[in-house]
C-alpha cells in the first residue's frame, strides 16, 4: 500500500528554524545577564525578567504568523502569547515582593508555558526538528515546579533562572540543527 506524505510548506521550517537559532542567541546572553545580576532583586535584574517573557511575546508572534500563512496549527501559539503577556505583568507585580515572589511566578509560568511547548511540539511534528521541543517542554514544566520550590529556600537567588533559560536556549539550537534536515521523518 502506497502512502501520501504530504509536506510542510518549506518555507516553515525555513522561519522556524531562524526562529529558533535567534531564540538561542537571546536566551544565552539573558542568562549570562541574569546569572551576573542573580543575587539581588534590582532595576537591572527586574528589567531582565520582564524582558525574557516579551521576548517569548515577541517569538511567538512570529511563529502565529508564520503557521498562519501556511495553514500550521496555531493556537497553542496563542496560549503561549497569552501566558507570557499575563507572566510580565504579574513578574512587575512579584518584583516588588522580592525574590521568592519572582521564583513563585517564574515557576508557574516555566509549568504553564512547558505543556504548551509540549503540546506545540507535539503537534509539529511532521515538520521535523520537534522532539527537542517536547523534551524542553517537559523539563520545563518540571523546572517550574523546582522553581516555586526554592522559593522556600533559606536564601533563594535567581541563578537557577538562568540555568533554565540557557538550557531552554540549546533545546531550541538543537531544534534549529534538525529543522535544517528538512523535516526527513524525524521528528
Amino acid at each position: 500500500m502506497d502512502t501520501v506524505v504530504v509536506a510542510p510548506p518549506a518555507s516553515v521550517p525555513v522561519t522556524l528554524r531562524k526562529l529558533y537559532f535567534l531564540r538561542f542567541a537571546f536566551a544565552a546572553v539573558w542568562a549570562a545577564l541574569v546569572f551576573a545580576t542573580a543575587d539581588a532583586l534590582g532595576p537591572l535584574s527586574t528589567a531582565l525578567l520582564l524582558v525574557y517573557p516579551l521576548f517569548d511575546v515577541a517569538a511567538a508572534v512570529v511563529d502565529v504568523r508564520s503557521a498562519r500563512a501556511n495553514g500550521g496549527p496555531a493556537a497553542p501559539l496563542y496560549a503561549n502569547i497569552a501566558i507570557s503577556s499575563l507572566t510580565v505583568l504579574a513578574l512587575a507585580l512579584a518584583a516588588t515582593s522580592g525574590i521568592p515572589a519572582v521564583l513563585r511566578v517564574w515557576g508557574a509560568w516555566a509549568v504553564t508555558a512547558g505543556i504548551v511547548q509540549l503540546v506545540a511540539g507535539a503537534v509539529r511534528r511532521r515538520l521535523g526538528g520537534q522532539w527537542p521541543m517536547i523534551v524542553s517542554g517537559a523539563i520545563s514544566t518540571l523546572a517550574g515546579l523546582s522553581f516555586v520550590s526554592q522559593a522556600g529556600a533559606e536564601d533563594p537567588s535567581l541563578s537557577s533562572l538562568a540555568g533554565y533559560a540557557f538550557l531552554g536556549g540549546v533545546f531550541f539550537l538543537v531544534s534549529a540543527l534538525r529543522l535544517g534536515r528538512g523535516g526527513r521523518g524525524s521528528a
